[in-house]
């Protein structure tokens, strides 16, 4: 296995900013990425089943690895699903694909929006993690939007190793993730 470009800005650069930012004496202690999850939830399985593998190749092309399939864990009578059906498609990545994914994403994925201005700076959670959704997956350069049938939103969590929502906010713009400015 090979380094990433990531990997190494993250050893290089960013791991002494942030022990010194944040007064860090442990070198375990510094925040980095652990994994970045790919979901894609997909309620029409249920109904077609040819679906889930033309999903599965678009969902493959994007992140560079199969998706595993997640099925429902309780039944909700409404949206006529039953516990143990197939809802989605999730992927984790870790390691050399984490960061090579993360770098297309900042580089690559999200400068190609349309008006784009950078992403929320309200989507960190309590624990650290940062949530990302895209409302059509098509915005990848991977998928070959001639071949796709209907686009799908799908969303991306980054989970880092610390607790603290600043301490992950100072990590991800350590790393490049273009924050959108503060009003």
């Amino acid at each position: 296995m090979t380094n990433s470009r990531l990997k190494e800005k993250y050893d290089k650069e960013v791991v002494p900013i942030l022990t010194r930012e944040f007064e860090i004496k442990n070198k375990m202690g510094v925040p980095k990425i652990v994994k970045i999850v790919v979901n894609m939830g997909l309620g029409e399985m249920v109904k077609d089943k040819t679906l889930k593998d033309s999903v599965a190749k678009e969902m493959a092309a994007i992140t560079g690895q199969t998706p595993s399939v997640r099925r429902a864990k309780v039944s909700i009578a409404t949206f006529g699903i039953r516990a143990g059906m197939p809802v989605g498609l999730a992927v984790t990545l870790r390691g050399v694909r984490m960061y090579d994914f993360f770098d297309r994403l900042i580089s690559i994925t999200l400068p190609r929006l349309r008006d784009f201005r950078g992403v929320p700076v309200t989507s960190f959670d309590k624990s650290g993690n940062y949530t990302l959704g895209f409302s059509e997956h098509t915005v990848f350069t991977e998928i070959d939007q001639s071949k796709v049938a209907k686009p799908r939103g799908l969303e991306v969590t980054i989970v880092t190793l610390t607790k603290n929502p600043a301490q992950a906010k100072r990590l991800l713009e350590l790393m490049g993730m273009p924050f959108e400015r503060e009003k």
